[in-house]
């Protein structure tokens, strides 16, 4: 979901079904064929797993059944442009049919990227607030294709760099049918908003080859928790800017970014836990059964709202935040890039992002802001860990931190223009720019105290003994 005002435009005196209807009615184009897609989609996944159980349809019935949805889903989004949803997905199962398998992921990804950064340059030169975004599939299949791309060539390639556990599990060993791949790219679950899944868990869904449980209680909460979203987003959506008061103090200045930033999370929240809920409710997401014994449908979840908000460090707000696409970005560049995988990882994501040149700002000023983070908590951290009060301190202080340097980071990514995102620093006196490289400076060759680690093994080892003296009395 991106753009438009999303915000209610009053409906008083009418009952709550009427208040809905008004609602959707009311909302800008894009965001409406959003939201009848996704819920049509949502209707469709109860009508998939209760009329075609893997218990009585075999695979090529259910990648049938999809696909179909699929495209008929992109036909009432986008119209006639669902053919291009159809030429990338041909192309990249050409290159993985003829491309050397020892070089068909590098060819995938720039073909896939390339693809996409034409439709991204289009959208840029020519927006349409009239319809729904059509480069948001596209991101979507992007990482699909190129998904699938990279864990074939895991699955038929040797490397003097061995696999890692979960390479292994995910590589493709035999070439994917013509069926199985149209249905994975362009099912319906995750067509609109993923979360994009890798190729063998869509294929154990299909299949039913491992015992799933019942999601309707998942399914349940997860709407519910859809409605309160919903609600945030229609009352926050564009309420707090930047103030472009200049004798605004640095302090207020703050505030506004962070109450900016904090207004529009709900739009994402919304948006990924309905793709949850909508793969859920088709019986797809189920990931075994938790410590207190109830089943988890998280396999899929994108997000981690209580750990983005209480986020005590960088990582943690990004390691929870749209964690499909980090997870892909993992698989395909941070891991297998000989260059800077960090930088190379950042740039990637701003391309697939879009031309804006605030995404690119965004990703560049997260580059310094990551790397200074992990050197405060590989120097500065361990002096707090000793007793609880201190651990506290130092989780509120950094909880705070990292609310600041996330708002300072995603400013331009909110205002996409680069003179507004220049001018939004330049008040700021580009102040967490300088501030983590200077930490970087001083951090660099600063090691772990040596006395606090020998402490807090000594801490560890004790309870560890004194747990066991208790087991054997």
């Amino acid at each position: 979901m991106t753009g438009g005002n999303m915000g209610y435009t009053g409906a008083d005196g009418l009952g709550p079904l009427e208040t809905l209807g008004h609602i959707v009615i009311n909302l800008p184009a894009e965001q409406r064929i959003f939201l009848t897609g996704q819920l049509s989609a949502l209707t469709l996944a109860f009508l998939f797993r209760w009329h075609l159980p893997t218990s009585q349809c075999g695979p090529i019935l259910r990648h049938s059944i999809a696909s179909l949805l699929g495209i008929c889903l992109s036909i009432y989004c986008f119209g006639w442009l669902t053919l291009f949803l159809i030429g990338e997905l041909v192309l990249g199962y050409l290159l993985l049919l003829l491309a050397d398998y020892r070089r068909v992921h590098v060819y995938t990804l720039f073909l896939t990227m390339g693809y996409l950064t034409l439709f991204h340059i289009q959208r840029y030169l020519y927006p349409a607030q009239d319809q729904m975004d059509f480069t948001v599939p596209l991101m979507m299949l992007t990482q699909k294709i190129s998904r699938v791309a990279f864990e074939f060539h895991d699955g038929h390639i040797q490397t003097e760099k061995p696999l890692s556990p979960l390479q292994r599990r995910l590589a493709i060993r035999t070439m994917p049918s013509t069926l199985s791949y149209v249905s994975y790219t362009l099912g319906f679950l995750g067509l609109l908003a993923g979360p994009v899944c890798s190729y063998n868990d869509y294929q154990i869904f299909i299949h039913g080859n491992e015992k799933t449980g019942n999601p309707n209680v998942a399914v349940s909460r997860k709407l519910s928790l859809c409605c309160l979203l919903l609600a945030a987003h229609l009352v926050l959506s564009d309420r707090f800017s930047v103030s472009e008061d200049p004798d605004r103090s640095v302090f207020s200045q703050y505030l506004d970014l962070y109450l900016m930033a904090a207004s529009r999370r709900p739009k994402y929240y919304f948006a990924w836990t309905l793709a949850d809920a909508i793969n859920n409710a088709a019986g797809f997401g189920y990931n075994g059964i938790s410590e207190d014994g109830t089943e988890r449908w998280d396999l899929l979840s994108n997000l981690d709202i209580v750990k983005i908000e209480t986020a005590t460090s960088f990582k943690m707000f990004i390691d929870n935040w749209n964690i499909q696409t980090a997870v892909w970005l993992k698989e395909v560049c941070y891991d297998r890039s000989p260059y800077n995988p960090l930088l190379s990882t950042f740039m990637l994501s701003a391309v697939w992002h879009g031309v804006h040149p605030g995404y690119y700002l965004t990703f560049l000023t997260a580059v310094p802001i990551t790397v200074a983070a992990r050197h405060v908590r590989r120097t500065i951290r361990p002096w707090f860990q000793g007793h609880v009060l201190n651990r506290t301190v130092y989780d509120v202080i950094t909880w705070l931190c990292t609310q600041i340097a996330m708002s300072y980071t995603v400013g331009p990514f909110m205002l996409l223009e680069l003179g507004l995102s220049l001018k939004l620093y330049r008040s700021l006196s580009f102040s967490l720019h300088i501030l983590p490289i200077l930490l970087i400076m001083v951090l660099h060759n600063t090691t772990r105290p040596q006395s606090i680690e020998k402490s807090n093994h000594t801490t560890i080892a004790c309870k560890k003994n004194t747990n066991q003296m208790k087991k054997g009395t």
